[in-house]
């Protein structure tokens, strides 16, 4: 019996359909065989990226091929942009399996009723297929070809993982690749929190990204991004009022340079492991900008072809939170593509902190110790003061505030050139002696090399009262190095002396001191200026001058340096960190009160000054104090030095009655303790004089 008609036709018309389907699904079969698996390997060239300890963008560089295409996540995205990006492009993006067959469809009706392609069928899934490819073919070939690319990208890749390719990959205009490098081409800032009018614009950008660039069709951009906003309104992802002030704001006529903040340590760090793609630093990104900006203001003032470097570093940490290598990356006037950070220059009065740091631990000097500013000779040395001005007897507080030269060289005499060279290796610090060369005098007044990150490293130390920390840039190291690369600078008695001293230390002009204590330096002809200081939180160390070492007259620390210093502090934060409190052990006395051994400093030719028996002075035991207290063990292996005065050579030393292996010519002996308790001291010189202290050992 036959089928009536119309049934009939229907049969034959849903059996063509049945083999237009099938013989579809064979041809995609096909096609996806011979296209091969997805090229997402395309996807993996991204820009690299330096990133800030609060994952915020400092530096980022173009691909191999000169692009820029920045890694991003979806949930990196202002939620706004993805709605209005669904609802223009794919609003079943998350329903469909690749291919949004309702959309093709309406797409062939339109074309057919029209003439003209009014809505395309592409679903975003195949514009990443078209990306991945690098193709746009407009034949059925080609356009198979992507639905093949579609299908099996939905097989392999999760809808989130489809949507991160569109975003790292859509074309915005000439190099620019994917939402996150567009955003900050065009508006300056990431994509996480994007204005309406902004977020139409880059939804409307990659339609045609040349035609419609803003930076040189601004009108057409806008007229896109007008249509963007207008189809969001149709599909209820913006209320038509939002959407029309959308359309008040202003399309970018230009676009904007990526961030190159930290311009040196960025490009050392990539040129140092070219292999990774995101490196994650200490530095924080508002305070690098900030002194970045701060520092090419000031040297701007200071003259032509000087630069300037600054370090911020937290020194609870070592965690350097800015790094400013010069004044201007790009300013070849002043050589701006050196780092002077690393730059070895002398670092002149810079170093006195720690002589007399030394001179507090070894008990031979106090704060208020009187000491002779005098003219004075150390063979052929012959130091003067800055201002060629000698002040007399002045305290070592006030030598020290106020970078007294003489005084300095002759605490340095008294502790030895060696011991201070080996305290700073001790510290893990390596300063730089011309070739074949001892230590001597002349680094009391900066007579060897170091670098600005050396001087940030040995301050930071005395600013956590002697305890070693290492600098660190990178967010993934390790707070500190072990215990055994690093010790002690200072003990925490004779950096407390030395930071209260410095807090004191007059400030430049038209600033008020106190809050801060810091230390300036300025080398020989004027070549280096310098200011170090630190508060209860922060040090920031800060150089001046030309890299090629030339001599800049009127160039000091003082003037030149001390200033940005300052600056950078009221920078970094509203208010000074308050300073540590004073250890146990600290001696808060006047000069008069002082025991009789510190009141006066004992210079090493006073030796000579005696001239007959009765002018002779009485052996005396200078260091330690009689019934002081000696931490033992913040000196790790490092002996005690017991020094003696006056008296006649040679001399004989006792501990608790047994005699000591010592030089007999000399006033010195080193002790080591074998433990904690009580222990007395005596010395007798050739004549059978006498002198005992006693020490507790703790």
């Amino acid at each position: 019996m036959s089928l009536p008609r119309p049934l009939r036709l229907a049969t034959l018309s849903l059996a063509a359909v049945t083999l237009v389907v099938a013989a579809a699904g064979i041809a995609l079969e096909v096609v996806k065989r011979d296209i091969g698996p997805p090229p997402l390997s395309a996807a993996e060239a991204e820009s690299v990226t330096v990133l800030d300890r609060n994952n915020r963008l400092l530096r980022a560089f173009t691909t191999k091929d000169g692009r820029w295409r920045l890694p991003l996540e979806v949930s990196e995205v202002d939620p706004r942009y993805l709605a209005i990006l669904m609802a223009y492009e794919d609003k079943r993006f998350y329903a469909h399996g690749g291919v949004d067959l309702y959309a093709v469809l309406r797409a062939a009706y339109l074309f057919a009723r029209h003439g003209e392609i009014l809505s395309g069928g592409s679903t975003l899934t195949m514009q990443v297929a078209r990306l991945l490819d690098g193709k746009h073919e407009r034949t059925g070939g080609g356009k198979l070809r992507q639905i093949a690319r579609a299908l099996q990208l939905e097989d392999s890749l999760s809808k989130d993982e489809i949507l991160r390719l569109y975003l790292r990959l859509a074309p915005f205009g000439g190099n620019i690749e994917g939402v996150r490098a567009a955003s900050l081409a065009y508006f300056g800032k990431e994509p996480k929190h994007l204005s309406a009018g902004e977020a139409a614009l880059l939804v409307a950008l990659p339609q045609s990204p040349e035609r419609r660039r803003p930076d040189r069709n601004n009108d057409a951009a806008r007229k896109a991004r007008d249509r963007v906003l207008d189809r969001a309104v149709e599909e209820g992802v913006l209320p038509k009022a939002e959407a029309e002030r959308a359309k008040t704001e202003r399309v970018p006529k230009q676009r904007l340079e990526v961030l190159k903040l930290a311009p040196h340590l960025s490009e050392a760090e990539v040129a140092a492991q070219p292999a990774k793609r995101i490196h994650r630093l200490t530095l924080d990104r508002d305070m690098q900008a900030a002194i970045e900006k701060l520092t090419s203001e000031q040297i701007k003032l200071l003259g032509p072809k000087l630069s300037a470097a600054v370090l911020v570093v937290d020194h609870a940490t070592g965690e350097v939170l800015a790094h400013v290598g010069s004044a201007g990356y790009l300013d070849g006037d002043r050589q701006g593509a050196i780092d002077m950070t690393d730059a070895i220059r002398s670092p002149g009065s810079t170093l006195k902190p720690f002589i007399y740091g030394l001179a507090f631990e070894q008990g031979i000097a106090h704060p208020e110790t009187l000491i002779e500013d005098r003219p004075t000779r150390f063979g052929s040395y012959t130091p003067e003061n800055f201002d060629e001005a000698f002040y007399g007897t002045v305290s070592i507080r006030e030598a020290l505030g106020n970078s007294l030269n003489v005084p300095a060289v002759k605490v340095l005499a008294a502790v030895g050139p060696g011991r201070l060279m080996g305290r700073f290796r001790r510290a893990g610090i390596t300063p730089r002696l011309p070739a074949n060369a001892q230590p001597s005098l002349a680094i009391a007044l900066g007579g060897l090399g170091m670098t600005l990150k050396d001087l940030a490293t040995l301050y930071s130390d005395l600013a956590r009262g002697g305890e070693p920390v290492a600098l660190k840039w990178h967010r993934d190291e390790p707070t500190a190095k072990p215990a055994t690369a690093r010790r002690r600078l200072l003990t925490p008695v004779s950096a407390w002396y030395v930071t209260d001293i410095l807090r004191d230390a007059p400030p430049p002009p038209n600033t008020k001191g106190g809050a801060i204590a810091y230390k300036t330096g300025t080398s020989y002809g004027y070549r280096d200026a310098w200011a170090v200081g630190y508060d209860g939180r922060h040090v920031v160390a800060v150089w001046v001058g030309r890299p090629d070492a030339a001599s800049t007259p009127g160039l000091m620390g003082r003037l030149s340096a001390a200033p940005i210093l300052f600056d950078t502090f009221a920078r970094i934060a509203e208010r000074p960190a308050p300073f540590r409190a004073a250890p146990a052990g600290v001696m808060k006395a006047t000069g008069a009160s002082l025991p009789p051994p510190l009141k006066r400093f004992r210079e090493p030719s006073d030796d000579a000054v005696a001239k007959g028996p009765f002018l002779e002075p009485p052996v005396l035991i200078s260091f330690p104090p009689d019934r002081s207290e000696l931490d033992i063990e913040d000196r790790e292996a490092e002996p005690l030095i017991i020094k003696a005065e006056g008296g006649a050579l040679p001399l004989t030393w006792l501990i608790d009655g047994n005699p000591m292996t010592s030089d007999p010519l000399r006033r010195e002996v080193e002790w080591q303790p074998d433990g904690r308790g009580f222990a007395k001291l005596t010395v007798i010189d050739a004549k059978g004089r006498v002198d005992r202290v006693s020490v507790r050992l703790r």
